[in-house]
């Protein structure tokens, strides 16, 4: 058993870090929106591997996990509909070029 989980917690280790190399070095929003979304599923990986092959099985990683799917959701909407916003006024979607704010 010990065997198992240690396969899922590298599988998730993985996916979480091509999801942080992907956050911090692309330019795009649209990768780092997809990069967020791969770490919360590597989150969600070893939510239910350790609620199903833990030291005490239960029920509640796995609802944490749809938890976190709810909310990995609701920041897609939102984070998509704020860079078709920026995209119609900036017209790129380079995240250099976001700094409204700052002038």
């Amino acid at each position: 058993m010990n065997d198992q989980i240690s396969s899922y917690l590298m599988l998730a280790a993985i996916l979480f870090c091509i999801g942080l190399y992907g956050a911090l070095s692309k330019k795009s929003a649209i990768i780092v929106l997809l990069s967020v979304e791969l770490m919360l599923n590597a989150v969600n990986l070893n939510l239910v591997a350790f609620s199903k092959l833990g030291v005490n099985p239960s029920i509640t990683g796995q609802v944490f996990s749809l938890f976190t799917i709810t909310v990995a959701a609701a920041e897609v909407a939102i984070g998509v509909a704020l860079l078709i916003a920026l995209y119609r006024n900036r017209g790129t979607t380079d995240v250099n070029e976001m700094d409204m704010l700052k002038k």
